[in-house]
C-alpha cells in the first residue's frame, strides 16, 4: 500500500483542472497546494500552505486570480461557481511529504490504520516513516519512535498553548 499523501489526482477531473489553472499562481514563492475540493453545489474549495506561513492576503490574491481563470476557462459556463482559498484548518490531517517537513518540532497526534493514537515531537521525516519522540513522564523517559508511512490513517499536529 503506497503511503496516502502519494495521491495521483486523475487527470480530467474538475480538481485535475483546477489545479491545472492553480499551479501557474504558485510557481513564484514557497506556496504549495495541499488539496482541492469541489462540492456538488460547484463550492471549490482550495487548500493551500506556505513555509514561510500563509496569511490572509496570499489566499486573497491567489483567490481574485484562479476566480479569473476559472472564468476564462469557462469551466462553469453560466458562472454558477464559488471559490474559497484558504490554508487547511488546525483539525486538517497533513496530506503531503512538504507539510510533514514543514511541521519537524511540532507536536503531532498520529493515528495509525491498527492500534492506538501515539503523540510526540515530530523529529524527523523520510520517505518510508516518521520518527516521533513522545514526552516522558515520571518514571517513563521520552522515547523516540518510528511509524513506518504506510500504516498512518492520520497525522494532526496539535495547538498548543
Amino acid at each position: 500500500m503506497a503511503p496516502f499523501f502519494l495521491q495521483i489526482m486523475e487527470p480530467n477531473t474538475p480538481e485535475a483542472k483546477i489545479e491545472a489553472l492553480l499551479l501557474p499562481f504558485l510557481e513564484e514563492g514557497d506556496i504549495f497546494l495541499v488539496n482541492i475540493r469541489i462540492k456538488p453545489t460547484n463550492n471549490i474549495k482550495v487548500f493551500l500552505e506556505a513555509d514561510s506561513g500563509l496569511g490572509i492576503g496570499r489566499c486573497a490574491t491567489i483567490n481574485r486570480k484562479l476566480y479569473h481563470a476559472v472564468e476564462e476557462a469557462a469551466l462553469y459556463p453560466d458562472g454558477n461557481f464559488s471559490l474559497e482559498v484558504s490554508s487547511p484548518g488546525v483539525d486538517e490531517p497533513l496530506l503531503s511529504m512538504r507539510q510533514y517537513k514543514k511541521n519537524i518540532g511540532r507536536t503531532v497526534e498520529v493515528t495509525p490504520f491498527e492500534g492506538d493514537p501515539k503523540t510526540g515531537l515530530l523529529k524527523e521525516v523520510d520517505d518510508e516513516k516518521l520518527v516521533i519522540t513522545t514526552k516522558g513522564l515520571k518514571k517513563v523517559p521520552p522515547q523516540d519512535i518510528e511509524i513506518p508511512l504506510a500504516s498512518i490513517k492520520t497525522t494532526i499536529v496539535q495547538v498548543t498553548f
